[in-house]
């Protein structure tokens, strides 16, 4: 952060035998020209956008992160699930929004891929928002009833090739990270697993507890409760590391598909034309919120991890995904209608 120089503590003599006739009369006028201060933000409650199902890691980390920022905007942050279409829902409603910063979307890794899924977006990936924070990052973990028969990846992925196109995995929807985790995990492992969309990653959790699918996968902050609970059992870890959240949990590389990494990530969306001023604000509120004790325990408990980036270096990031994934998704000639 750079800091504005000190005006010097000294003036010269003849500015100092100014008269006070002159002082007040040109006091009146600097007064008369001062900028009038806009309102203070905010000044109501601000909604976020939650392009997936209550209960799912996007909605409940949206939840959390509300908990921190209502400490210093003095206003609550109201959550408004718009689950569907792999989020084009959600963002679709953001686009309709004023740019006043009350309204706010909080996308997951899916956001920049979706045009490479979809033949038409009704809106344009990076121009039609404006990039504010990536908030936070977390592994992903493959999943399956606590009374499955399966007790290991390699089980999994043994039964997956003696028996092609009959097992499936559910996931939050098409283009998220969960969908993308699989379809790499097909093509590293050389397997087939048939993927089901769900409209968040907590019915497809709730699927495979009812015994009506046989695995998902999630972001790790929607399975904790579940595996403390005793219902559902994490047979891997997408990162190329163990999670410091679930240490007993090996990784998909440790299993047999070595090189295997990846992870989902959250970040903070507003409308095209937001005033610069505002965006930095809200993103230098945003990184004081992450360093609140119920944001850093619920991290912590979830195995994600902080980022607070700035707009800029979120704009780069999502760029840098699109440019990543684009040509694995076209080469997987994987399309929507």
């Amino acid at each position: 952060m750079t800091t504005t120089p000190s005006r010097p503590l000294s003036r010269r003599l003849a500015l100092a035998a100014l008269s006070l006739p002159l002082l007040l009369a040109t006091s009146g006028l600097a007064l008369a020209q001062a900028p009038t201060p806009g309102p203070a933000f905010p000044t109501k409650p601000v909604r976020v956008l939650v392009p997936y199902a209550a209960g799912g890691a996007v909605d409940v980390l949206a939840r959390t992160l509300g908990q921190g920022l209502s400490k210093s905007w003095g206003q609550q942050l109201v959550v408004d699930n718009r689950p569907g279409a792999g989020g084009i829902i959600a963002s679709q409603a953001l686009t309709q929004s004023a740019p006043d910063g009350y309204t706010l979307l909080l996308v997951a890794s899916g956001h920049p891929l979706n045009q490479f899924f979809y033949p038409k977006l009704p809106y344009d990936t990076f121009s039609d928002f404006t990039p504010i924070t990536e908030v936070a990052y977390s592994p992903l973990t493959i999943n399956v009833a606590a009374n499955s028969p399966i007790k290991s990846l390699k089980e999994l992925l043994d039964e997956a090739r003696q028996k092609p196109d009959t097992l499936s995995y559910g996931m939050s929807g098409i283009g998220t990270s969960a969908h993308l985790a699989g379809a790499l995990l097909n093509h590293s492992a050389k397997v087939k697993i048939v993927s089901i969309p769900y409209k968040g990653g907590a019915p497809a959790l709730m699927a495979v507890i009812a015994g009506e699918i046989p695995m998902s996968i999630n972001p790790m902050a929607e399975v904790v409760g579940q595996l403390q609970g005793g219902t559902v059992r994490a047979v891997a870890v997408t990162t190329k590391d163990r999670s410091p959240a679930l240490p007993d949990v090996p990784s998909v590389a440790e299993q047999g598909v070595p090189g295997f990494d990846t992870a989902v990530w959250w970040g903070l969306l507003g409308p095209k034309g937001m005033d610069p001023a505002l965006v930095d604000k809200i993103q230098k509120d945003v990184a004081v919120a992450l360093k609140d004790p119920v944001v850093v325990d619920y991290l912590k408990k979830t195995g994600s991890f902080a980022i607070g980036s700035t707009p800029k270096e979120f704009d780069a990031y999502m760029r840098a995904e699109a440019e990543k994934w684009g040509p694995v998704i076209k080469a997987a000639n994987i399309k929507l209608d």
